[in-house]
């Protein structure tokens, strides 16, 4: 298992390092058997496209110990410059993950931080019922206030959780697990975005042929018509992927 052992293969988009492995929810658990701590960042075309205008997010982005090719957007740009390259949905790894985590016996927790009330509690039921021997540490929405957001910074301390899963949304997430990684350094942080609202029924993933023919998009936009602004980033990605590879 040498991906196991070896640092992941590193390229690059616009800039911003991709990493790439046959089993990343293998290497994360070795990462976390071995008490290694991990920032994943999950890389598409439109959070690309963002850490152009936001240094704070590819600054970030940069320092993350590893970023995966979430996007069909990613898997272009690197498969026009001749890698081969599979693209590794963020959901799909953080559900991998979380079915591997019983494995670490007693240390094997999970902590769920995000979505609107009831959503992350929701999604974190449903996963405990579908994962025998799954181990939530504890559940917090993100509709915090001042106060509030102290004490989950206590909570958070005081229960060291193996895995901790944040959707907030991009760029919220990743600048704020970077901000708190200290209170957890042993741990997993994953940036998730919407997948508590996936994970506990109140909304559901693209069907099969348009997610095969990188048309995820499309769904997304018809679930959330109000992100049609910030679609706008994937053609002039699109763009730079087909104009930089000449």
């Amino acid at each position: 298992m040498p991906d196991l052992l070896q640092a992941p293969r590193r390229s690059t988009v616009l800039g911003l390092p991709i990493h790439l492995l046959s089993d990343y929810p293998g290497w994360l658990l070795s990462q976390a058997k071995h008490s290694s701590g991990a920032h994943v960042v999950t890389l598409n075309a439109e959070m690309a496209m963002q850490a152009e205008k936001t240094p704070n997010l590819a600054a970030v982005i940069r320092s993350a110990e590893l970023v995966i090719p979430d996007g069909a957007g990613v898997v272009l740009y690197l498969r026009l410059r001749g890698q081969k390259v599979q693209r590794c949905p963020g959901i799909e790894l953080a559900e991998a993950l979380l079915r591997q985590m019983p494995l670490l016996g007693t240390e094997g927790t999970v902590f769920f931080y995000g979505g609107a009330p009831g959503v992350a509690q929701s999604a974190a039921d449903r996963l405990q019922y579908r994962i025998p021997g799954l181990k939530i540490a504890g559940v917090q929405h993100g509709y915090l206030s001042e106060e509030e957001r102290s004490q989950l910074d206590e909570t958070l301390r005081r229960l060291q959780p193996r895995l901790i899963l944040v959707g907030l949304g991009v760029p919220r997430q990743e600048l704020w697990i970077a901000e708190h990684r200290y209170l957890c350094p042993d741990s997993i942080w994953i940036g998730v975005g919407g997948s508590f609202d996936i994970w506990s029924g109140k909304k559901t993933r693209a069907p099969g042929w348009l997610a095969n023919n990188h048309l995820e998009w499309v769904y997304r936009l018809y679930q959330e018509p109000w992100r049609w602004r910030r679609m706008l980033a994937l053609p002039k990605f699109a763009l730079r992927a087909l104009t930089d590879a000449r």
